[in-house]
């Protein structure tokens, strides 16, 4: 009877837990900001996001949002940090 040799995970291992710790300790490069504001103010806010970060250049995007009780809007913005 054969056994089956199953391969080393260690290697995938240390792989999944770095790459978990970067992304629960933020470690993308990406500059976020949360904001809550009234619905009309939100938009301002977002456009201006737009307009000072470029798409293009920044990545910029709205990461998050969501419509809190009292009717204001929660979101948040993430662009990298350089145009680069």
């Amino acid at each position: 009877m054969s056994r089956i040799v199953r391969p080393p995970l260690d290697g995938l291992r240390s792989q999944l837990e770095k790459s978990r710790r970067a992304r629960s300790s933020g470690g993308d490069s990406f500059v976020r900001e949360t904001f809550t504001l009234p619905r009309d103010a939100a938009r301002v806010k977002a456009r201006e996001w737009f307009e000072r970060y470029p798409k293009a250049a920044y990545w910029t995007q709205v990461e998050s949002w969501r419509e809190l009780p009292a009717g204001e809007i929660e979101f948040t913005m993430r662009r990298l940090p350089t145009a680069d």
